[in-house]
């Protein structure tokens, strides 16, 4: 009897273990498909002399089968082995091209079918644009191939009949003649990959000690074995080609390396060269490999400096703004025909050691014989640097600890003087945003501080105008010499317009182009002189995607205090057709949560109150069809100020926030209260879980891809940059996982199969939802299939929406009575 018990046990888990993977692809209500499907808006690409513009139509969403083609992910990189390229890329389909501002829209020829375009790049002198073009093949017949259009005849063609290797994403740049592009190739004759399934010769070891202490955070895709290692040096490696756009003849420089970047000089005379080398680490991503930074000839390819060889940087601490060792960040100096700059830390590389000085800049010009000659001392970490004129750069510098930065106004022309601060101030007082210098590109095809006003003194700032009111986005003016800014233009209600480019500067005309959309307008581009009150020129008419469903969504952003005074918002959606008689109804609420280290900062108000609503994947808005209230994007600002972290009082002002929010929405009288369910992505997970450990507030919880055991990434998380070891009452604390025996509230667990994001591995919602179930809480755990961190797959996409339809459905628009114990 016993062994005929056990069989029938054994036969009724083998059965449910099969109805789980038979389980097919579901799809939720008619109306939340339509949404998700509704017609894609093409993306642009201006030509930097604001005469064309390029309509890129988009790729839709592609199945499965084509999500789930080869993927090799190594060195922190996802790639196809059959095309040498990214494996993840949102294609386009074809391109238009069209004269601003009234010219027709001209489709590209020559392109071939079923062209998956990517990587898209004007010459300097905007007579030609370049790209990848993608073909997938079967077995090992895929490719990137390099392609132009001549932008007069709309006509495209292939450049470069040897493949491109597009491992690193980005395999092409323009010489400055606008007739010379270098390209990355896959080496000619590199012969068959090698196995990754040969028996090992041996374990695989990692040793520490010495006392070097090499903590790093928890980075995804990382190599593991030496097979790794040999698959990563046959797919990374390349050749640098000098390419003729007349004829497509092509010249090699130098030798095949695993390049991770080429760039010419901006006199077309040099190329910068970046190549990445052994010894290689399983603990980080490529970025931290040992790299060598090189010189080369751009005529002969010949090697003229050796600029730098630098280690693997595994021991650099783990503060946000720390730093390897050595000189870093090597690049051209933008407006000068050949100058090198770098960084240099003076502080050891540690945000920790007290120093009057953390980074210094160098420069070395050509042919780089010289020594390097100090541009700047910084007494933060440099932050970047926005080239002008010989007499003209700004300087960025951050501190994290205080989120502080500084912006410095410096003359090349006469190195290591002191510092002038153009601006300064908290980094998270956004209504203090002084916005961000437009850079416009110069005849060599480098980006530039735009320059001009009446003394030629004026540089230009593009912001997005935060404000009480929402944000309103600005162009402004501001003369160095005398420090006065004068405001051009400023979005004004009932739109949201944002500058894109500044056409033309002169004094009489402020011609601008800028993106302008309301409540019910999809976005377009338009024409506007900033100098006048006329109408801006339409120049797009990108057609409103949900016409047919009403063409918009019933928006507003609510304003409302947390129990602490801290302001906080949220943007409430209803359905179309609500009216206040038909009383409170059941809630999704959707958050992410962000730290501050100034509470009146937390407070300030984000976004628009007239954006229009465009729903991506992972949008909560499609449940007002379902007749929910929708509470999306709600502030949960977790502060802490003076010498406490945000993280501290995490769980209490989280719950105090979300408190907020339903109380908010009740005072109105939309809210049902006892029936609010929570969702989100990423933190956005963590964040649910947490709010179901810690308050009873919800009926139910969707938290997709998240983390929710923070001992599993112990060298810090989001913006918790202290360790486990320094602060492990905030890690048990913030951890759901340990609360898995408080959970009450039915939570559906959503991960993709292929997570890529640093933190959130798949085995964290796997352990979570064991640990769930383990203690009888009420939980689903959904895999999709081939999915990164972000979601893509068309199926898995009306999968997710269906699982979560059906979730809310059952826990939170008509729960089961609550039993009484």
């Amino acid at each position: 009897m016993k062994k005929l018990l056990l069989s029938a046990t054994f036969l009724l888990s083998t059965a449910a273990m099969v109805q789980a993977q038979d389980f097919k692809y579901q799809t939720p209500p008619q109306a939340i498909q339509d949404l998700l499907l509704a017609p894609p808006t093409p993306r642009v690409s201006l030509a930097s002399d604001g005469r064309t513009m390029a309509l890129l139509a988009v790729q839709d969403f592609p199945t499965v089968a084509e999500l789930s083609q080869p993927e090799l992910r190594l060195a922190g990189l996802r790639f196809n082995p059959r095309t040498n390229g990214p494996s993840r890329v949102s294609y386009a389909v074809g391109i238009k091209l069209k004269k601003l501002p009234n010219g027709p829209e001209t489709d590209v020829k020559g392109l071939p079918a079923a062209a998956r375009i990517s990587g898209v790049s004007w010459s300097p002198d905007n007579k030609t644009m370049a790209f990848a073009v993608t073909t997938p093949g079967s077995g090992t017949d895929g490719r990137v191939e390099l392609w132009v259009a001549d932008v007069a005849t709309a006509t495209a063609r292939r450049l470069l009949a040897q493949p491109l290797n597009d491992a690193f994403g980005s395999s092409f740049e323009w010489v400055s003649d606008s007739q010379t592009l270098l390209a990355r190739v896959v080496p000619a004759g590199r012969g068959t990959a090698p196995a990754a399934d040969t028996a090992p010769t041996g374990p695989t070891l990692q040793e520490s000690g010495g006392g070097k202490k090499s903590g790093a955070r928890t980075y995804q895709d990382l190599l593991k074995n030496p097979a790794d290692e040999r698959q990563f040096d046959y797919y990374a490696t390349s050749q640098l080609m000098k390419v003729k756009l007349a004829d497509g003849s092509a010249q090699p420089l130098g030798q095949p390396g695993i390049i991770q970047s080429a760039s010419p000089s901006p006199d077309g005379k040099y190329v910068l060269l970046r190549t990445r080398h052994r010894p290689y680490s399983y603990l980080l991503p490529i970025s931290s490999f040992p790299q060598r930074i090189d010189v080369l000839d751009l005529a002969t390819g010949a090697p003229v400096k050796t600029v730098a060889d630098l280690p693997l940087a595994d021991n650099v601490p783990t503060n946000f703004d720390a730093v390897p060792t050595g000189p870093r960040g090597h690049a051209w100096r933008a407006d000068v025909p050949a100058t090198l700059y770098y960084v240099e830390a003076q502080d050891g590389g540690d945000p920790k050691t007290k120093a009057d000085i953390r980074d210094k800049v160098f420069t070395q010009a050509a042919p780089f014989t010289g020594a390097p000659q100090e541009l700047a001392a910084l007494p933060m970490r440099f932050g970047g640097l926005t080239w002008g004129n010989d007499k003209l750069a700004l300087a960025e510098g951050y501190r994290w600890a205080d989120r502080h930065q500084t912006t410095w106004q410096l003359n090349p022309s006469a190195p290591a003087q002191p510092l002038s601060v153009l601006f300064d101030g908290s980094s998270q007082d956004t209504y203090k945003n002084p916005g961000t210098p437009y850079e416009h590109r110069n005849a060599q095809g480098k980006y530039v501080l735009l320059t001009g006003g009446p003394t030629g003194q004026s540089i230009y700032l593009l912001g997005q105008g935060a404000s009480p009111e929402g944000d309103r986005p600005f162009v402004d003016e501001t003369d160095l010499s005398t420090k006065k800014t004068t405001r051009w233009w400023r979005s004004e209600a009932p739109a949201y317009e944002i500058p894109v480019a500044i056409i033309d500067a002169s004094g009489k005309h402020r011609e601008l182009l800028t993106r302008r959309e309301s409540l019910t307008e999809n976005p377009n581009y338009y024409l506007r002189d900033a100098s006048k009150k006329a109408k801006p020129v339409a120049i797009t008419h990108f057609a409103n995607p949900y016409a047919a469903f009403g063409g918009s969504f019933k928006k507003q952003v609510l304003h409302y205090k947390r129990a602490d005074g801290v302001d906080l918002s949220a943007d409430l959606y209803l359905p179309v057709n609500y009216k206040k008689a038909d009383g409170p109804l059941p809630t999704l609420m959707e958050a992410y949560p962000v730290e501050f280290k100034d509470k009146n900062n937390a407070g300030q108000v984000s976004g628009s109150p007239y954006t229009f609503t465009r729903l991506s994947w992972a949008s909560p808005v499609y449940w007002v069809t379902q007749g929910y209230a929708v509470l999306a994007n709600a502030s949960i600002p977790i502060v802490g100020e003076g010498s406490k972290e945000p993280n501290d009082t995490y769980t209490e002002q989280l719950v105090s926030s979300a408190k907020a929010a339903i109380d908010e929405g009740a005072r109105l009288g939309v809210v049902d209260p006892a029936r609010v369910g929570v969702m989100g992505h990423s933190y956005g997970a963590f964040m649910t879980a947490n709010l179901l450990s810690h308050s009873n507030l919800f009926k139910a919880g969707i938290a997709r891809s998240g983390a929710y055991n923070r001992t599993l990434t112990p060298f810090g998380f989001q913006g918790e940059e202290r360790t486990f070891w320094q602060a492990p009452e905030v890690y048990n604390t913030m951890s759901p996982f340990n609360y898995a025996d408080k959970m009450k509230t039915p939570l559906l667990l959503i991960h993709g199969e292929a997570d890529n994001n640093s933190g959130t591995f798949p085995i964290q919602t796997e352990r979570y939802f064991a640990a769930l179930k383990g203690q009888g809480a009420t939980a689903r755990y959904v895999v999709l299939p081939a999915e990164a961190h972000s979601y893509a797959a068309r199926e898995n996409l009306l999968h997710m929406l269906w699982e979560m339809d059906s979730w809310l459905n059952k826990y939170v628009k008509s729960p089961a009575p609550t039993q009484a114990n």
